[in-house]
């Protein structure tokens, strides 16, 4: 995408997701302790249709146990993501002593509860369920029941559950279809208090056990946002930004769970549902049973790490459209792991030029959109040659630094490679044209990774050559990447206001208005091994 930065004379043809892991195989009634790795094989079996983490933001809006009455009705009930729960002798807490996935906690006393004052319409094959001893306190004992009846009467799932002083994962087994409210029940340990965390309900499938949900990690943490780029799914806020001309800008800024919920998603809801300019990518992912988040900038990228709630371990796909900064050592080391087990990595990049220094080939800047001396192709390439762990072109290609415009091309692999065919073929439509408005492409090293293959090629190159590669796939270890040269074909046209949003995602008539969508959703879903 060219960097327009928002000047309004300049020609505007630039277009420019804790340990927990949804949907995993359920284990009924058990504790589990598992390495990354265990978890992120672990097979999914159903869409999330509700996830709570008790997020709040700034504020709790309980922070006292009760009201006067106690258990007041009206004084108990708090709305989170737009439903409504009752707290009873609980609140939600983030002291030191409240152990939580992200940044609170509920926390509950006695024999206190939390109980669901809405139906979760698709039933429960599996739910699980964080918890924890608070601070120093004595263990404690509590368990889960599940109603199928709007309250009126309640059935346990299992049996009693002992906390520990470990945030420990709980999977339930329940597969029970239609209407479903849960209640979680603190039962003994009088005023020792336990902490209660990421409550998930995965829909119940009728038992066919058909891998349908998968998770996907959007990147904000590298000024995805900067200049006039806006490569977010959703945004709930702004933030001051580097931008390459020297100074700030205030962006928009995305937060871990974009808003509205997503449980809120139907098959005709817009893409307009969330403000980000690929709000249109990560819908449609949810409308196929898949869960979005973003990894904000104030976030950490790990693997492995057990106490982080957004640790790559906990997702199938991370998808980085256009990065403005490095990633750090810890990092890059990081995305090889989970890549080398199993993971999926999305790269998206955008144009550039040999030199950073003035205007490119084509008179436009950089798309150093922070001016830090970086744009996506050479932090693309630093991942490749500078990771740790794999420095010689460990995915079989190497980013050239060009900048191209085909508007489309329709040179597209014929072969018979089948993973190939289902990214080009796939459950979402067939992609046979790729639009690129000032990208860059892609050099393939075969003799490093032999499964490196190209899909799209320029007009002007020769079809299953190794250069002028515009998008391409490629396998390390169990895990799976693909790589597309231009930001452009992901851009829906909506999000910050103040930037130059264009739409390659439906809008653009060369591509036929199927093949960006496409591309992108089959690809995301062979990378999650959905296909």
């Amino acid at each position: 995408m060219l960097n327009v930065l928002k000047l309004k004379n300049t020609f505007v043809a630039c277009l420019l997701a804790g340990t927990l892991v949804v949907g995993c195989q359920p284990v009924e009634n058990v504790g589990l302790q598992t390495t990354p790795e265990m978890l992120l094989r672990s097979a999914r079996t159903a869409s999330v249709s509700l996830s709570e983490g008790f997020e709040v933001g700034s504020t709790s809006p309980k922070t006292a146990y009760d009201v006067s009455p106690t258990g007041s009705s009206s004084g108990d009930n708090v709305t989170l993501q737009s439903k409504s729960w009752n707290l009873y002798d609980a609140l939600i807490g983030n002291l030191s002593g409240d152990r939580k996935a992200g940044a609170w906690s509920a926390r509950i006393r006695n024999t206190g509860k939390i109980t669901m004052l809405f139906d979760v319409t698709t039933g429960a094959s599996t739910v699980t369920v964080k918890h924890a001893t608070y601070g120093t306190d004595a263990a404690s004992q509590w368990g889960l029941w599940y109603s199928t009846n709007g309250g009126s009467s309640w059935t346990q799932s299992g049996t009693n559950l002992s906390t520990t002083t470990t945030l420990q994962t709980q999977t339930f087994t329940l597969n029970v279809s239609g209407n479903i409210r849960l209640e979680i029940r603190k039962l003994t340990g009088s005023s020792n208090r336990i902490n209660i965390d990421d409550i998930t309900i995965n829909d119940y499938s009728g038992g066919t056990g058909t891998p349908t949900g998968k998770k996907f990690l959007f990147d904000a943490s590298k000024y995805e946002n900067a200049g006039s780029a806006d490569w977010q799914i959703d945004a709930d806020g702004t933030e001051s930004v580097p931008i390459y001309t020297g100074g700030t800008t205030v962006e928009t800024k995305a937060q871990r769970y974009p808003t509205p919920s997503y449980t809120g998603i139907t098959a005709s809801t817009a893409e307009t549902y969330w403000k980000g300019g690929i709000s249109a990518w990560a819908v449609e992912l949810v409308k196929r049973g898949n869960l979005v988040e973003t990894l904000p900038n104030t976030a950490s990228l790990t693997y492995g790490n057990a106490s982080n709630p957004q640790d790559l371990s906990n997702y199938d796909v991370y998808i980085v459209v256009e990065p403005n900064r490095l990633f750090t050592t810890t990092e890059k080391t990081a995305i090889m792991n989970f890549i080398s087990n199993g993971g999926g990595l999305m790269m998206v990049a955008d144009h550039t030029a040999p030199s950073l220094t003035g205007t490119d080939p084509n008179g436009y800047n950089p798309s150093d959109r922070d001016g830090d001396g970086y744009d996506s192709p050479r932090v693309w390439n630093d991942l490749m040659s500078n990771n740790g762990v794999n420095n010689n072109k460990p995915f079989g290609f190497v980013i050239d630094y060009v900048d191209i415009s085909e508007q489309p091309t329709t040179k597209v692999y014929t072969g018979t490679n089948t993973n190939a065919q289902k990214v080009l073929n796939g459950v979402a439509g067939t992609a046979s044209k790729l639009a690129f408005y000032n990208g860059t492409t892609a050099t393939l090293y075969p003799a490093n990774n032999s499964t490196v293959q190209g899909l799209f090629w320029r007009m002007s190159s020769t079809l299953n050559s190794n250069t002028n590669v515009m998008a391409l796939l490629s396998t390390y270890g169990t895990g799976r990447v693909v790589f597309i040269g231009d930001s452009s074909p992901a851009d829906d046209g909506t999000g910050d206001t103040n930037d130059n949003l264009f739409n390659g995602w439906s809008g653009d008539a060369p591509s036929g208005y199927t093949s960006h969508p496409a591309l992108h959703l089959n690809a995301s879903l062979w990378l999650a091994r959905v296909q």
